[in-house]
C-alpha cells in the first residue's frame, strides 16, 4: 500500500511542478506597468521562414513601440488611441484604432490591461527544459491568432508562439527584458514622414 502510495504521489508530482505557467502570466501582468526587451522573431508557414530583430518598449495599458531592425525596417507604435504601422521600404504608413488593433499583434497582447485573459481561455502547457508554458485558445472566432503559447521562467515572460488563421506561426525569443524601467513618453508618439503614403482603416 506504501509503495502504490508513493508511486501515485511521484506521478502526480510533474503536474504540481509544472502547472505554474498562469500563475507567472498572472503575476507578470499584476507587476509590469512597463518593459523594455530586445527581441529575435521566426515566422514559418508552408513555404516561408523569415527571421527578424529588434527592440520592443511598452507602457500598459496600450502604448508600445515594436522596433525591427534587421533585415528590413519596420516600426509599429500603439499611442493609447491609434495604431500606427510604418514600412520604411514601402514608404507607408497604415493607421486604425487602437481598440480594434489590440489583440490583434503580440505588442497590442501584451500592452492590453487584460486583453489575454479577457480574449482568451488559458491551459497549462508543461514544462519544456526550465521554461513553463501555457497555452490561450481564442474565446471568438474572429480573433486574429487561433492559438497562442507563452513560455515563462521565474515570472518573467521569455517566449511567444502564435499561429494565425492564415496558417502561420510567429516564435518570439525575448532577450535582457527588463521590467518597470522609466521609459520617456514620446517613443510612444508617431508622426507620418513627410512623403510617405498614409492608410487609414477602421
Amino acid at each position: 500500500m506504501k509503495r502504490l502510495l508513493t508511486v501515485l504521489i511521484a506521478a502526480a508530482l510533474p503536474l504540481t511542478a509544472n502547472a505554474a505557467a498562469i500563475p507567472q502570466l498572472k503575476a507578470f501582468v499584476a507587476g509590469t506597468t512597463t518593459l523594455s526587451a530586445g527581441f529575435h522573431q521566426v515566422v514559418t508557414a508552408k513555404n516561408k521562414h523569415d527571421e527578424a530583430n529588434g527592440t520592443l518598449e511598452i507602457s500598459r495599458p496600450g502604448r508600445f513601440r515594436w522596433n525591427y531592425a534587421k533585415p528590413y525596417e519596420q516600426l509599429i507604435v500603439g499611442d493609447g488611441k491609434r495604431l500606427w504601422i510604418y514600412d520604411k521600404e514601402l514608404a507607408q504608413v497604415t493607421t486604425r484604432s487602437l481598440d480594434a488593433a489590440l489583440g490583434s499583434s503580440p505588442a497590442a497582447l501584451l500592452a492590453g490591461s487584460n486583453a489575454i485573459e479577457r480574449d482568451y481561455t488559458l491551459r497549462e502547457a508543461g514544462r519544456q527544459g526550465d521554461v513553463d508554458w501555457l497555452s490561450a485558445s481564442p474565446k471568438k472566432s474572429e480573433n486574429t491568432f487561433n492559438a497562442i503559447r507563452m513560455g515563462f521562467k521565474a515570472n518573467t515572460l521569455v517566449e511567444m508562439e502564435l499561429t494565425d488563421s492564415f496558417g502561420n506561426t510567429t516564435r518570439i525569443t525575448f532577450a535582457n527584458l527588463k521590467k518597470n524601467p522609466a521609459l520617456p513618453s514620446g517613443i510612444f508618439s508617431f508622426t507620418p514622414p513627410k512623403g510617405v503614403d498614409v492608410l487609414t482603416t477602421q
